[in-house]
Formats: C-alpha cells, structure tokens, sequence
C-alpha cells in the first residue's frame, strides 16, 4: 500500500503532538514535517521521535505553503489548532486545494459547512473524531427523529469536563443538547455546565490524576417534573488514543474519495467514515 501523505497542523499543541507521534510510527503514513501553528508560538520547530517539524505560522504561510506542496503535494491536512483559527483555516486549505480533516471544535461550524459545500476541496469535519461516540450520536440522532418529544416536560442538565486550557464548550455536549430538544427537552446550549478545574475533577469527578491534562466526560441527565423518573446518559473518555484512530480512520477515508472521479460531494462527517466501515 502506497503511504499517505499527511500534514499534521497544531504542533506543539498537545493532541497534534499526540497524531504526530502515532502517525510518525504508523506505516500507512508519510507525515509532512511542517506543521501549520499560531502566530503566538515562539518556537520554530517541534520535535517528535527525531522528527524535527518546521513550523509556520499564519503571517508566513502564504509564501511557504508553495514549498511544501511542491516536496509533499498531494497530501491530507488534519487539523487540531485553535478554536479561534478553524474557519481560516478552513479557507486556506481550500483555497491551497488541500483536503482536510478538521478534529478541532469551534468556530463559525455553519459557514465552515458552508464554504467547504461551495469549494471543490473535499474534507471530513466533525465536533467528535472518536467513531463510538459518533455511534452514540448517531443513535441518539435516530431517537430524535423517530420519537420527538418523547422527554416533553423534563429536565435537562448537561455536564462536560475537560483539560483545563480547553477554551470552547464541548462541541459533542452541543450536539447532543440539540438532539435531546428534539426528544422535548427546552434546554439553551449556553447552560452547558463546563469543568475546567482540575481540583474539581479530581475530587469531585473523580478524573483519575494522569488524565487531568487529556480527558473527555460528559454527562446528560434528564428528569421528570414531578420527580417521578431520572435518566442519565454518560460517555467518559481518558486519554487522546480513540480520537487518533477515527482520525486516521477519516484520512483514509478521504483517500479512497479523491480517487474516485467525477465525485461531486465534498463535506462529509464522520457518519459517513462510519456507513463505510
């Protein structure tokens, strides 16, 4: 099998530098050793298993990505930056004619959408890369549909907790309160309750100490009005390894896309790396 290349964009942040370290060691990949980072980083390279990646920042880019192209080209872009840099991004791989795959959350997501549905650049984007969690939305997205305001009158509390320099709200804890208000629930996504201090999580989450700094807990819990009945959903992440491998799940997926011609779709999620699995 012939190796991907890849270009892992958000070094030296900590889950690029965690892709950028199992996709070094994966013998599916070839990783491109430039890796796209924020203005503010004073560092000039990044350093991962001998690999010594060049970093580029947004003010120079420009000029630099011709050369990077012209050594790796084609490649996939995978992107875990910033909230703040998701939909520049976006259009700088689109307008440089880079598939991509986005991991990272926030952003304007609807024009994100939008300006990959009207470019001819094709990418995976998804608030959650872990493909059992997409499961779980998915199901929960087959509940809503098919039995809407089956929780009409109760009460929805939404908890998430993650490392403490996470800046956004959970884009999975979003997702999930738009399904549970198609079941009936009248919850305002701006309520989700976010943890982001690590003596919380520790003591009162009960987060083991090692996972403090990479962890992913959510907790949905509906109840009755009249106290009567109580349901929860929960689904706890420890550590960054499950969103590795729906990552590269979607790099592969998008592979077998640009080789099909005369494909016209361009968006996709990660339902669809999932109905292709």
């Amino acid at each position: 099998m012939e190796k991907i290349n890849i270009m892992i964009n958000g070094l030296p942040g900590n889950v690029a530098n965690i892709m950028a370290g199992f996709a070094i060691n994966d013998d599916r990949f070839h990783v491109v050793p430039f890796s796209l980072t924020g203005q503010e980083i004073e560092e000039k390279t990044s350093t991962i298993d001998q690999t010594i990646f060049k970093l580029v920042k947004p003010d120079t880019r420009d000029d630099k990505i011709n050369t990077i192209k012209s050594q790796f080209a084609p490649f996939i872009a995978i992107d875990y930056t910033h909230p703040t840099a998701v939909n520049s991004n976006a259009l700088f791989y689109i307008q440089n004619q880079i598939p991509f795959v986005m991991g990272t959350t926030g952003g304007d997501r609807e024009q994100l959408e939008q300006d990959v549905k009207d470019a001819s650049t094709p990418a995976v984007i998804a608030p959650n890369m872990a493909k059992q969690i997409v499961g779980f939305q998915a199901m929960m997205e087959y509940a809503a549909n098919t039995f809407p305001d089956l929780f009409q009158g109760y009460t929805l509390t939404v908890e998430e907790s993650h490392q403490s320099w996470k800046a956004d709200t959970s884009g999975t804890a979003k997702a999930m309160a738009g399904y549970f208000n198609k079941l009936g629930a009248d919850f305002d996504v701006n309520d989700i309750q976010m943890i982001r201090d690590p003596e919380v999580q520790e003591k009162v989450w009960k987060i083991p100490r090692e996972f403090l700094t990479g962890h992913g807990w959510h907790t949905y819990t509906l109840r009755a009005s009249d106290g009567s009945a109580l349901f929860e959903f929960k689904h706890n992440i420890n550590g960054r390894d499950i969103y590795v491998n729906g990552t590269f799940d979607a790099v592969l997926f998008l592979k077998e896309k640009l080789g099909q011609p005369g494909n016209s779709q361009k968006l996709y999620t990660m339902i669809d790396v999932l109905n292709k699995d």
